[in-house]
């Protein structure tokens, strides 16, 4: 399963989906703040594979916003996420690193998953594979553009609601 999962958060899709947009290497990253994505600060929590997605995500700080995350399925975690959207010459990277539920690292112990910024609209920031988009003050969506075994894309959609 952790393998499933690993390619389902971090693998690039051979297919655009809907909401989200693949970076092309011919692509630059287009400039912004965390000041745009502040709203995104809060507990959030939904419902994603059959179990309870949760997510934490602090104010921004000194250039970094940081975030946790955990799926519960079946009265236990899944796996957890740690990470942050930081500034990084004038625009936003997401970075992340994937733990088992006894937090057994899934990356390499140098190594994060990395998600660069491709598109910046009012209420939605599009990084590699993986959207941000604020329905209300109350209600998010993030999808995830999942590359499955035989060259198929599928897009995921966690909705969550502010706790």
């Amino acid at each position: 399963m952790k393998i499933l999962l690993l390619l389902l958060l971090s693998t690039t899709a051979m297919v655009h989906a809907q909401n989200t947009i693949s970076f092309e290497p011919e692509m630059t990253s287009p400039k912004a703040k965390l000041s745009q994505i502040e709203w995104l600060a809060g507990h959030w929590k939904g419902e994603a594979f059959g179990g309870i997605a949760e997510e934490i995500w602090s104010p921004p700080t000194d250039g970094s916003m940081m975030f946790s995350f955990r799926l519960i399925d079946k009265g236990a975690v899944s796996f957890y996420e740690f990470g942050h959207i930081i500034e990084v010459d004038d625009t936003l990277l997401l970075q992340l690193k994937h733990f088992d539920g006894d937090l057994g690292g899934w990356e390499q112990k140098d190594e994060s998953v990395d998600f660069i910024l491709v598109k910046v609209e009012e209420n939605k920031f599009y990084f590699d594979d993986f959207t941000i988009e604020r329905i209300s003050d109350t209600e998010i969506n993030m999808y995830v553009d999942v590359s499955e075994e035989e060259g198929t894309s599928n897009e995921i959609t966690f909705n969550y609601h502010r706790q």
